[in-house]
């Protein structure tokens, strides 16, 4: 297990500020971006799609090097797996960041003047949606495992420009991450998704995040690799 340079609780706080932060950027710029659009989709996605993209960058970048910028519980699940986290601190890593979500897209409602309280009716389901959801998150893990190991310094630009891209690529704009699959149930605006139709999203996001591991985790073996080149060296 990594050691880490800092404690849990401060851990806990960045990853609780940045799933607030990202989940009021998801939900206030689809508000934001559909009231501007005048009816055009397209324009309403384009405008919830850029500020997402946008602030996972500044996030990773400002609190990844304090608790490695998970934000979901998907990416915590799959550390969990390689045993790069414990846990006990993998499950107090996922409430945070359920909690935090819902009171993100609740601080969205505040700053727009809806209704704190509601409840998406916002249908989202379907085989393509949930295929979609197993293809968004296998590459937005895969993105993290294989930038992680080869160019660290690169993740928040590459985990913002594919969730960019995915937005537009994936029938279901690419949830990609439980916690906020939970805090969009309770947001009847642009960005919801009605609570019924969560958990299948969910389920598939979970598939979709332990593939990319295994299949990553094997990928990226580079000592079995490098074994491998020693030996055929030797001979």
């Amino acid at each position: 297990m990594n050691e880490h340079p800092f404690d849990l609780g401060r851990r806990l706080a960045a990853e609780g500020i940045g799933t607030a932060f990202l989940l009021a950027t998801v939900v206030g710029s689809g508000i934001m971006g559909e009231t501007l659009a005048g009816g055009n989709v397209a324009i309403a996605l384009l405008g919830n799609t850029i500020p997402t993209g946008a602030i996972l960058v500044v996030l990773i970048l400002m609190l990844g090097p304090i608790s490695g910028a998970h934000f979901n519980p998907a990416v915590t699940l799959s550390f969990l797996v390689q045993g790069k986290i414990s846990t006990g601190d993998a499950i107090v890593y996922v409430a945070v960041q359920i909690v935090a979500a819902i009171l993100g897209a609740w601080s969205a409602h505040l700053m727009f003047e809806e209704p704190v309280l509601m409840v998406s009716e916002k249908v989202r389901t379907g085989g393509g949606q949930w295929v979609a959801e197993i293809i968004a998150t296998f590459g937005l893990v895969a993105t993290i495992l294989a930038c992680v190991r080869h160019r660290a310094e690169a993740v928040p630009y590459a985990v913002g420009l594919y969730i960019t891209a995915a937005y537009w690529f994936t029938a279901s704009t690419s949830f990609a991450n439980p916690a906020v699959t939970i805090a969009r149930t309770l947001s009847n605006t642009f960005s919801g998704i009605r609570p019924a139709d969560a958990p299948l999203f969910i389920v598939c996001q979970i598939v979709g995040a332990l593939l990319a591991t295994f299949v990553f985790v094997w990928l990226l073996d580079l000592h079995r690799n490098k074994a491998a080149a020693i030996e055929v060296a030797a001979d």
